[in-house]
């Protein structure tokens, strides 16, 4: 297998916080899938680190097929939900989905960690 791409991104979770508190929901429905959307209650200690994660994963994403934001590339093309044993598992579509085809990427390998405070993510685009 060959790396074609590699991204990564750090956010500060106080940042999403505010982000969050600000535009409630609507933050939320703009930046993740339904399906992410539906862990966010999962995390009663706080969901921000987890929303953060998200958010941290989606920009490394980005940058790992070389576009940013731009063009018709959404939040939602882009859907990381844990296999059976956690780890982080990339659903692409849309624009996003059509770059990284373009590019030849196969398959993404995904990180994410975070704390209370710092959300980061790696994210390295394979060929076959």
């Amino acid at each position: 297998m060959s790396i074609l791409g590699h991204g990564i991104d750090l956010v500060e979770c106080s940042r999403i916080a505010k982000v969050w508190e600000h535009h409630g929901e609507r933050f939320l429905n703009r930046i993740l899938t339904p399906a992410e959307r539906g862990r966010v209650g999962l995390y009663k200690k706080s969901p921000v680190p987890y929303i953060a994660g998200r958010w941290a994963a989606k920009e490394a994403i980005l940058k790992m097929v070389g576009t940013g934001w731009r063009g018709q590339i959404s939040w939602k093309d882009m859907e990381i939900l844990p296999d059976d044993l956690g780890q982080p598992v990339t659903t692409l579509t849309g624009e996003t989905a059509r770059r990284a085809q373009a590019l030849g990427i196969r398959r993404i390998l995904l990180s994410i960690t975070h704390t209370d405070h710092h959300a980061s993510a790696s994210a390295i685009g394979l060929a076959e």
